[in-house]
């Protein structure tokens, strides 16, 4: 019997990449006893209202996390919080501080709120490796964000409500990443165009994402961030390996394909990272995952972190994309083809430019 089967679980941001995904395997896999999804975008609610019309126990309402008041009403009887909705775009964000810090800093907080007022069981946040050692304003709203979370669970008084987080690394294949990107570039016969040919990043997929969510929503004792293990890529490597598989499709040699560098934006950095020196110290390595413990416990209760299958209580290295060994171009290729990351049956209408203001 799946542990979700008698709980009501809403998530927020559900027309997201990763959000979309919750929410299928939320229902299809995990037999949700009933969901709750919420978002702003009124086109993509409806869309996904469509989807999931056979599900007589799944609701989708309209709402913004700017809006406490709303929040308290849709998280009566829920049980567990998957809070994903948040602007994510550096650039985007570089341009609208205010609005940034209204969404996923006051965001987090009306989220903490609602759920304290309405006695849910967990609420897991999902945050960015930006979070770490921030450069840009979505990266010093995401730490925030954690850090509102981490203090939720330190201060509430008699309250029963569990504040966790997970980090992400890229997430191949969502809305705004570099793929979509990329392919619409080979499509016109190119340029490729790369920030930097030193770039390194973390990869996962959107399945992966959600299942690192899924796993911390059961595995968390209080105040922790979760860290997904994964793998490293250049990418530079991968601008190659889409040219090589999909410049044929398009009635393109992929010798053709130039790659072209065109610099970083503002706030980027050339590795991710996932767990600072810092907090290397307070690390706990389980088999697919880090969890980073709190440095500020609870006030009121003392919480065992007991984890099952402990690796490790002890690590030495921060975990970034510069530390660890990089897939070569064939573990690369193997891994966008095991996660259809290239299959067209599903494409993604995004323009072939990039350019920073």
């Amino acid at each position: 019997m799946s542990p979700f089967e008698k709980k009501t679980v809403a998530v927020t941001g559900c027309c997201g990449t990763v959000g979309s995904q919750l929410v299928d395997q939320l229902l299809n896999d995990c037999k949700v006893g009933e969901l709750i999804g919420l978002d702003n975008n009124e086109t993509e609610l409806f869309f996904q209202q469509q989807r999931h019309k056979h599900n007589s126990n799944a609701k989708f309402f309209l709402s913004s996390i700017r809006e406490r008041e709303r929040l308290v009403e849709l998280f009566r009887g829920v049980d567990i919080v998957f809070h994903v909705a948040a602007y994510k775009h550096v650039i985007l964000c570089e341009h609208s501080p205010f609005d940034a810090v209204q969404t996923n800093i006051i965001g987090v907080k009306n989220v903490i709120e609602a759920a304290q007022d309405c006695g849910v069981e967990r609420v897991i946040f999902t945050s960015s490796d930006k979070a770490v050692n921030p450069t840009n304003v979505m990266g010093t709203t995401k730490l925030m964000g954690e850090r509102l979370m981490t203090a939720a669970n330190c201060a509430g008084k008699g309250q029963r409500t569990i504040f966790a987080s997970t980090r992400f690394g890229n997430v191949l294949g969502s809305r705004g990443s570099v793929i979509p990107i990329f392919r619409e570039q080979i499509r016109k016969g190119g340029p490729v165009t790369l920030t930097d040919r030193k770039m390194t990043r973390f990869i996962m997929s959107i399945k992966e994402a959600a299942n690192l969510v899924i796993d911390s929503s059961m595995l968390a004792k209080g105040g922790e961030v979760f860290v997904t293990k994964m793998p490293v890529i250049r990418i530079e490597d991968l601008a190659q390996v889409m040219i090589n598989q999909l410049a044929p499709t398009y009635g393109h040699k992929a010798e053709d394909i130039e790659i072209t560098t065109i610099g970083t934006k503002a706030g980027e950095k050339l590795y991710e990272e996932l767990m600072s020196d810092e907090e290397t110290g307070r690390t706990v390595e389980l088999p697919k995952y880090f969890a980073v413990l709190p440095s500020y416990r609870s006030l009121y209760r003392e919480i065992a972190y007991e984890y099952p299958e402990v690796l490790s209580r002890t690590i030495n290295n921060p975990y970034h994309s510069a530390n660890e060994p990089a897939l070569t171009q064939a573990e690369l290729a193997e891994f966008l083809q095991q996660n259809n990351l290239l299959d067209e049956s599903n494409p993604q209408s995004h323009p072939a430019e990039r350019f920073w203001q």
